[in-house]
């Protein structure tokens, strides 16, 4: 049933009224303003309104350097939306207005390092099905990125002192919003949890290292998000970059704030060049400083971090988005092996040995995916964390074999429609009776994660042959990892051989490079 009238459903929050709609069970608002920013000014409270406002149509997405670029759609289907710099909106989905409800709520943040995507990019990140089967509330939100939100201006001027974390001042402002109005939503501003993918996960150990956020919320999902060196800009490469700014008559306030943004782009990219054929490699991401405590890979973990529960994991395949191996289980054993030399040289033999003991149910050929990117510093992460005994720490791998291409291995993003009980928008996730299981169990042990900080999976009274195991957390020595597949189970340290032996010989940075990698 749909409802949406001139005073129902409406929610009071600290600026004013909004009105969203009812469907079947949950309330959407989609829309709201939670913050006001100027271009490389931290954000400032919205306005305040009479009236009731609308809170039926997605807010405006954050600008982004590049183009969109369709494909790929079968893996990871995408929506596109209009963007302006001035973006800070959120969505919300619950299924009750009562405001003594209290439920646990989760905040999607999204892919795309700190570059790229939006709230809504991805068809997946639709939080009706998650708040419904689980009975929280979700949201989801728009920030700043790329030379809006990530780039180190603090040379040119003192006013932009933390023009490198603007995005992450974004999330925060949307954490206060959170804070002061969920609870007209059914939520607990007292149970929040993060939770993001790819940059989304990077965002949630950014901001678990960012002291302003720290009563803002009290858990953390990082999804495909930990990598070594994508967290702190490297301040020397920004002087570099502000001393060429200088020499074209960029580096002044009134330039900057002023020029549009398309030719703003136009400009930088043309310093990101000329450094780039000087040997400098540019990046928008955080700044360390008084604001940002810096990568906890690189300066640990602050006292509070160290304090939040955290749930880590990423996919077997990550960013191989090639076509899949068809007809891989009746290729002859030459063609076999001249494909594994082809990409590990002279480790073929001993990867092919360790990968068969690893993986015993796999092809062999799925080696050809597997990434060390992403899990190499996740097991170093995980490992760290594991020392404290002040909270716990939960591990998963999704190594899922979908249908694609006679069995293509789970790749970046591929995991997300899982997590949001959503397989059913995206058709290719949608292919066995084991998918629909699976989706259960994954839901159900996010959001029971986000309920307690402590993961349980649950299958559903119609697939009582499906296997729930408990889910112990790590510890220094033992990474217990909850494999998500069409059997789940926990193992420990289990790969850890084969992803030291891999780096040696596959360099799993270079498919970043690709043109078809999506978030």
């Amino acid at each position: 049933m749909f409802v949406c009238r001139d005073d129902y459903p409406v929610a009071e929050t600290k600026y004013g009224k909004v009105r969203g709609f009812y469907l079947d069970g949950c309330f959407t608002f989609q829309g709201i303003k939670y913050a006001d920013a100027r271009r490389f000014q931290m954000p400032e409270e919205p306005e305040s309104w009479e009236g009731i406002k609308d809170a039926l149509s997605y807010g405006y997405v954050a600008e982004i350097m590049k183009k969109p670029v369709a494909n790929n759609e079968i893996m990871v289907p995408h929506q596109y939306w209009p963007s302006r710099e001035d973006c800070q909106y959120l969505n919300i989905w619950t299924t009750s207005m009562d405001k003594t409800a209290a439920k646990p709520v989760m905040v999607w943040l999204h892919g795309g390092a700190f570059d790229d995507g939006s709230s809504i990019e991805q068809l997946a990140y639709d939080g009706r099905n998650l708040s419904v089967h689980e009975d929280i509330v979700v949201v989801s939100l728009n920030h700043r990125l790329n030379i809006l939100g990530y780039w180190d201006l603090s040379e040119v001027d003192e006013s932009y002192w933390n023009t490198g974390n603007l995005g992450n001042a974004d999330i925060v402002a949307a954490l206060r919003w959170i804070q002061d109005n969920i609870a007209a939503f059914g939520g607990s501003p007292d149970n929040v949890t993060l939770f993001g993918q790819s940059g989304g996960g990077m965002k949630v150990l950014t901001l678990m290292q960012t002291p302003e956020a720290n009563t803002l919320f009290h858990k953390g999902i990082v999804q495909s998000g930990v990598v070594a060196d994508m967290f702190d800009q490297d301040k020397t490469v920004n002087h570099v970059f502000v001393e060429k700014m200088r020499e074209k008559g960029l580096a002044d306030k009134g330039t900057l704030e002023n020029m549009p943004y398309r030719q703003l782009v136009e400009e930088y990219t043309k310093i990101e060049k000329e450094l780039a054929e000087e040997g400098y490699e540019t990046a928008r991401c955080p700044v360390k400083n008084e604001y940002y405590l810096g990568n906890p890979l690189e300066h640990g973990f602050c006292e509070r971090a160290k304090q939040i529960p955290l749930m880590v994991g990423s996919v077997f395949g990550e960013f191989d988005f090639d076509h899949g191996i068809n007809g891989k289980w009746e290729y002859p054993e030459e063609k076999i092996q001249q494909m594994l030399k082809e990409q590990l040289g002279e480790g073929a033999s001993k990867l092919e040995a360790l990968f068969r003991e690893t993986y015993p149910d796999k092809h062999i050929l799925d080696l050809l995916s597997l990434d060390n990117f992403i899990r190499s510093p996740e097991i170093v992460i995980i490992k760290e964390r594991g020392k404290s005994v002040e909270s716990k720490t939960y591990s998963y791998m999704f190594t899922y074999n979908f249908a694609l291409d006679g069995g293509k291995p789970a790749w970046h993003c591929s995991e997300i429609p899982f997590v949001f009980h959503n397989i059913e928008k995206v058709p290719v996730c949608n292919d066995s009776k084991e998918a629909k299981i699976l989706e259960q169990q994954m839901s159900s042990a996010w959001a029971q994660f986000a309920r307690t900080g402590e993961p349980e999976l649950k299958a559903g009274e119609d697939s009582p042959e499906a296997i729930c195991p408990v889910w112990p957390a790590c510890t220094a020595d033992e990474e217990n990892v909850m494999i998500f597949d069409r059997k789940c189970e926990v193992r420990v340290n289990y790969d850890h051989k084969l992803i030291a032996l891999h780096e040696q010989y596959f360099d799993g940075a270079s498919r970043l490079k690709a043109d078809n990698v999506q978030h």
